[in-house]
């Protein structure tokens, strides 16, 4: 299952590195200063915002159309699937933040953000790992794969 998963990943990189960069060779992606801090922006910010406040709207225009999320059990979601469970899921952490480790945007207007999640709920202490893909669609970035692996609680030393 991890080999499959792990195949299908690679090969949606591919394909939106290759195929991006043949059909925008014309009409190449400008990508500016302001993409980077709006990148960073949405991931640190509204990403979680939408979560901590059950914003389906904000979640709905960050997702693009054809999301897919693959959470920490390996399970396959849609933008559907995650705007119905947000709607039902109200998070109630104390504090989250993401610490962004790695940021790239392609010349063919594709991002990659990767990082940690840093949880705090109830005095426990949790992490996880996801790595994002995202696209610049008629000026706007949408993401369209999110993968989360490695969760877990951490202990106070």
């Amino acid at each position: 299952m991890r080999k499959t998963i792990q195949t299908l990943l690679i090969t949606l990189f591919i394909t939106l590195t290759t195929g991006c960069k043949t059909k925008n060779k014309a009409n190449p992606i400008l990508v500016t200063e302001d993409d980077k801090k709006a990148l960073r922006y949405l991931k640190e910010h509204e990403w979680p915002k939408a979560y901590a406040e059950q914003d389906t709207l904000l979640l709905d225009r960050i997702l693009g159309d054809d999301f897919k999320m693959i959470d920490n059990l390996g399970n396959w979601y849609s933008k559907k699937d995650e705007l119905a469970w947000l709607k039902k899921n109200a998070i109630q952490n104390d504090s989250f933040n993401y610490e962004i480790k790695r940021f790239e945007i392609l010349d063919n207007g594709t991002a990659i953000i990767c990082g940690t999640g840093h949880i705090l709920k109830d005095s426990i202490k949790s992490i996880y790992q996801s790595s994002n893909v995202l696209v610049k669609r008629e000026g706007k970035w949408k993401a369209v794969l999110s993968h989360v692996s490695g969760f877990k609680n951490i202990e106070e030393k």
